[in-house]
């Protein structure tokens, strides 16, 4: 597993994590978040990257709680790590992991939430889940807080039942962040997206191998090749998720069909291009948009500057955009690059570029916000 360090280390892009005492709090804060008569929370993959981003968003956002689990697989089972202050002992995830648990945050893949996510459910826990397993699935919320909070209207701790609400894909979420308070104004007809995504959202293994083998390319070795079967350092290639009959991978269409569900629309038309570049944990994404109302550049612009979660960055005469690395470790999304489309007529089309973490907004703190509308 490995600690996610700053992009801007000069030294280690990224460090490895033996599980030893990690502490999320500084030692001079003050803390209010264990409370008696908060709720029970469960972390469903800890060891992994999104699971100690959880650990690291809890930390920073004070969310409230009475207990924590810290839940892993059997070879992580037994390990220690220190949270706010406090050792944990890392337990196997069991189907009686989730006895007494109200909340659990789940970033353990696909496989596994399908099988311990309708377990924890049963036994009265709101399960937040970070795969792919539930999002499309009908009658289950897929959210983000400052997107379509409305869809887990009625879902809270302490209803007396559990339920289910998927956090979205990624590139999903970092997408729609940007581009929903302009379809709000002026309603998106044809969305056209091109994805330039980082290594972490393979995982830490991806973020390890992209830094071994930048080391490797530049010191002449042949690089190793273990998660994408092919060079990444200095490079760039189609995402590596399966390839469908239709020509489109399954990161594609993801983005597809989240996008219409969350917007309840089933007639909007998204394509979308994903590839993968050798950053390390920013996504970022070129974004063109068709819209049934005029909407022009100045307006889009005052928009998205008022937007929640959303920050600006665009100053043509710097030449200064967004960036992966100034969104990582960031809770915003950034926006830049707001210009008519020129292929349009009149104010009907905008291009614009987006970054945004994709371990925190892209999956952790949505998440964690979803958790924060459940008290």
């Amino acid at each position: 597993m490995a600690a996610l360090v700053h992009p801007s280390s000069q030294n280690h892009l990224f460090t490895k994590l033996s599980l030893r005492p990690k502490i999320f709090t500084p030692p001079s804060r003050i803390r209010m978040s264990l409370q008696e008569n908060a709720p029970s929370l469960a972390v469903v993959g800890v060891t992994g990257a999104v699971g100690q981003e959880f650990l690291s968003v809890l930390s920073d956002r004070d969310f409230p709680y009475r207990s924590i689990k810290m839940l892993a697989s059997k070879r992580s089972a037994g390990k220690q790590l220190t949270f706010q202050d406090r050792n944990y002992t890392i337990e196997e995830l069991t189907e009686d992991s989730f006895d007494g648990v109200d909340i659990a945050l789940f970033s353990a893949g696909g496989s596994i939430s399908k099988h311990f996510g309708p377990v924890a459910v049963d036994k009265g826990t709101i399960v937040v889940d970070n795969s792919s397993a539930f999002r499309m699935e009908e009658g289950i919320p897929l959210v983000i807080p400052e997107v379509n909070p409305e869809a887990m209207e009625g879902i809270k701790v302490g209803m007396g039942k559990g339920a289910l609400i998927a956090n979205p894909n990624c590139s999903t979420i970092i997408c729609l962040m940007a581009v929903t308070p302009l379809h709000k104004h002026a309603k998106v007809q044809r969305m056209v997206v091109s994805t330039y995504q980082a290594a972490s959202g393979a995982g830490a293994a991806a973020m390890e191998e992209l830094e071994l083998q930048t080391r490797e390319v530049l010191e002449g070795k042949p690089p190793t090749c273990n998660i994408f079967k092919q060079q990444y350092a200095f490079n760039l290639f189609s995402h590596n998720a399966p390839i469908l009959s239709n020509g489109y991978n399954e990161e594609e269409i993801k983005l597809v069909k989240e996008t219409r569900k969350i917007w309840n629309d089933k007639n909007v038309k998204v394509t979308a291009t994903c590839i993968r570049v050798p950053v390390m944990r920013a996504h970022a994404e070129s974004v063109n948009l068709q819209f049934q109302q005029p909407l022009d550049e100045d307006t889009a612009k005052d928009i998205l500057k008022s937007a929640p979660g959303v920050v600006v960055i665009d100053d043509r005469a710097s030449n200064h955009f967004p960036t992966p690395l100034e969104v990582s470790n960031k809770d915003n999304v950034a926006v830049g690059r707001i210009r008519r489309d020129l292929s349009q007529d009149g104010n009907q089309g905008l291009d614009i570029f987006v970054c945004g973490d994709q371990i925190r907004k892209g999956a952790a703190l949505n998440a964690i916000q979803i958790a924060e509308m459940l008290l």
